[in-house]
């Protein structure tokens, strides 16, 4: 019997750097596990969209599928836009099984991650030292994913003994500019920001916008194709794996 096949569902963007980045996060995803089929899909803005990569698969004779969401919080997308979109391929093919992982999320390993991209950005600025730092991110409506951010914030701040604070890009305060400015405001003059996005697109570039504009000496870039991110992918895809054999 094949293995299920793996779906990486992403949010989507116009931005097409947005879609390289998945792609190249699924090639890196592939090089671990040559041996299953893996295929991007999209809810909305970039294609292919998901019903789409459903039937594809379907037509090549897959009857088992594990959707993982390459989503970093359990807001909105994660509740509402993809149990939609399962339930509408569901409804399409009546002998198929689609099991939903849990989301990406936020793994302490993330912060290996996000060490990596801000020294890479403290190294482009030709920065040796940091007084504070902020950890941007998208935000969202619901608050309990703000608070999620939160918590790795003050655990990344532990982790350098350094003052940090969350800081978004739409739907809750602060800005990522205001995070620098009230860091500055206190004296600290050199404040780093680490992008917590997964790929580039209209919301990081603009949270960095604000950061530079407020005084960062450093905005790293997204987490992007990183092999952590991949294995990651494989983790969540093994536990839906696992919950769709029969009992």
């Amino acid at each position: 019997m094949a293995a299920p096949a793996l779906i990486t569902l992403a949010h989507g963007s116009r931005d097409p750097r947005s879609a390289a980045t998945i792609s190249a996060l699924v090639a890196e995803t592939r090089k671990m596990r040559p041996d299953l089929r893996i295929e991007p899909a999209f809810l909305e803005l970039s294609r292919p969209g998901f019903g789409t990569v459903v039937d594809r698969l379907v037509r090549a004779g897959h009857d088992e599928i594990v959707v993982v969401p390459l989503l970093l919080s359990e807001a909105y997308h994660a509740k509402v836009d993809v149990p939609r979109v399962v339930a509408e391929s569901l409804a399409r093919h009546e002998n198929l099984r689609i099991r939903v992982s849990g989301i990406l999320g936020l793994e302490p390993s993330f912060l290996d991650v996000l060490d990596r991209r801000v020294r890479d950005a403290l190294s482009r600025a030709r920065v040796r030292e940091l007084d504070a730092l902020v950890l941007a991110a998208a935000g969202s409506s619901d608050p309990l994913a703000n608070q999620a951010i939160g918590r790795l914030a003050r655990v990344w701040g532990a982790r350098h003994k350094l003052p940090v604070t969350a800081a978004f890009a739409s739907a809750a305060p602060p800005a990522t500019g205001e995070a620098v400015r009230a860091f500055r405001a206190e004296g600290r003059r050199h404040v780093a920001v680490a992008s917590l996005f997964l790929a580039p697109g209209f919301l990081p570039d603009r949270a960095a916008e604000l950061a530079l504009e407020a005084g960062a000496v450093a905005v790293s870039e997204p987490l992007g194709p990183d092999p952590e991110l991949a294995r990651t992918i494989l983790a969540r895809y093994a536990v839906g794996a696992v919950e769709l054999v029969p009992v």
